[in-house]
């Protein structure tokens, strides 16, 4: 941990729980940029849901345990391995790739929208990944970067050790129709600006990675050898620490 360690903005949720060890878990920020200003994919959480509930947030949730096996149309580069891999506790290369491959099922199962590529022999696939067989598809993880990583604080309900994806729109090869209406975990989709007014109400650790995003967008292409920011409880408060720093 840096001692440079600078304090972030962070949502005030009840943190009287027993301590829980943090789930690791993946989100997918999806970027639009064909037009003037990038914009990114968010989903409107339902008003009844126990976590951020009627929240816009990204698409994710929990490393599953067929994550790591499922075939991939391509493995995710070198260098965003290399950064999964920086930090602590320490994990092997297998769970660095199921990072990057639930963030894209997460991605699909919550909004519909399946990146992938076609392939010539088709791929029996089951549960959540069954809308890739059907469309022809594998998960296609070579396009992600690594935006940001943030564990939730101890004392919460729910804690999460999650790694923030970035891919571009034209990675979606198919959506899904009904995923989202008005009993669904997300009821709606938009595609917003950074900083517009969508996202006011956003958790302030949604705001955090945003913020994260949108300086490394300023900065032209997205590249792997960019710092990456690491959200975590230390001292008392949240902190801002790099990865690998």
């Amino acid at each position: 941990m840096s001692e440079a360690a600078t304090a972030v903005q962070e949502g005030k949720e009840a943190d009287h729980h027993p301590y829980f060890r943090p789930k690791d878990a993946a989100t997918l920020i999806l970027i639009d940029r064909s037009g003037d200003k990038p914009k990114v994919l968010v989903g409107k959480r339902h008003d009844k849901v126990v976590f951020m509930p009627g929240k816009y947030v990204f698409p994710g949730g929990r490393v599953d345990k067929s994550d790591n096996r499922i075939p991939v149309a391509a493995p995710i580069s070198a260098e965003l391995e290399a950064n999964l891999l920086k930090g602590s506790p320490k994990i092997a290369p297998s769970r660095a790739r199921a990072l990057a491959v639930a963030a894209i099922r997460e991605a699909c199962e919550e909004t519909g929208l399946c990146l992938g590529c076609k392939v010539d022999k088709p791929v029996k696939l089951d549960g959540a990944w069954k809308p890739f067989a059907e469309a022809g598809l594998l998960p296609d993880p070579s396009g992600l970067f690594l935006i940001a990583r943030a564990i939730t604080p101890p004392g919460r309900v729910r804690r999460f050790d999650t790694r923030f994806f970035t891919a571009d729109a034209s990675a979606i090869a198919h959506r899904v129709e009904g995923v989202i209406h008005a009993d669904a975990e997300l009821v709606e989709l938009v595609w917003v600006e950074i900083g517009s007014q969508p996202l006011a109400d956003a958790h302030a650790m949604t705001k955090n990675v945003l913020a994260e995003l949108d300086r490394r967008l300023a900065t032209g292409p997205l590249r792997h050898d960019a710092p990456v920011p690491f959200f975590h409880f230390y001292g008392g408060k949240m902190q801002k620490d790099v990865l690998g720093a």
